[in-house]
């Protein structure tokens, strides 16, 4: 549910060609993920005031003059970064049982939150810097909370939860602590966070408190 994927996604200069034209892993695909590789080593690496056009070109083992031309600057690559990890085929887990469901998404929340150096802390940062970055980051967002939503029909299919439960503000409630703890207080990692915060949510909207007016 991070944006800390890898993957490619399609290449910005094939944008508006007929499909069959495309060479998957042609060259222009190499080159993308070699440079989104590097943009996302030199952020972990060096945070948002090291990551530079020169330095990613450098790293990619590209001509600078690709990457400004197709990227134009540290925002357009931060944003095609945060956009090529939303081109994956993720779903939530499907444990069985509401809380459980949500105890999935939030271990892979802590553990992308935690690890080191973490890309996902890293491109959060970065958004604070970078308005193309922060656009991105919120496209990633509403798509991963869109792809979560599932978690909460099938709660309510089982009669776990009330038929009119905000789904987002569900979701957002059990996943809010671990970013809120770990990202703005930047208190220790806590093995039980996950299950705490999956908890509390999925009580609170068996009892009705993410239902709307």
């Amino acid at each position: 549910m991070t944006p800390g994927a890898t993957a490619a996604g399609p290449d910005p200069d094939d944008a508006g060609r007929p499909a069959p034209s495309r060479r998957p892993g042609g060259r222009s695909a190499r080159v993308r993920a070699r440079v989104l590789d590097a943009v996302r080593a030199q952020l972990v690496e060096h945070g948002y005031d090291g990551l530079t056009v020169d330095a990613v070109a450098a790293r990619a083992g590209v001509h600078r003059t690709t990457v400004y031309r197709r990227w134009r600057d540290v925002g357009g690559l931060l944003a095609d970064v945060l956009d090529a990890a939303g081109d994956d085929d993720w779903r939530p887990e499907d444990t069985g049982g509401l809380e459980s469901d949500l105890v999935a998404l939030n271990r892979e929340v802590h553990a992308a939150l935690t690890e080191r150096p973490s890309i996902t802390a890293a491109l959060i940062a970065a958004s604070f810097r970078s308005t193309e970055a922060a656009d991105a980051l919120r496209r990633f967002w509403e798509d991963r909370y869109a792809r979560c939503e599932v978690v909460v029909h099938r709660a309510v299919r089982r009669g776990e939860v009330p038929a009119d439960t905000d789904a987002r503000g569900l979701l957002v409630a059990a996943t809010a602590p671990l970013y809120h703890r770990l990202v703005l207080l930047r208190t220790p990692p806590d093995p039980r966070l996950p299950e705490d915060a999956a908890r509390a949510a999925a009580l609170a909207a068996a009892a009705g408190a993410f239902v709307g007016p």
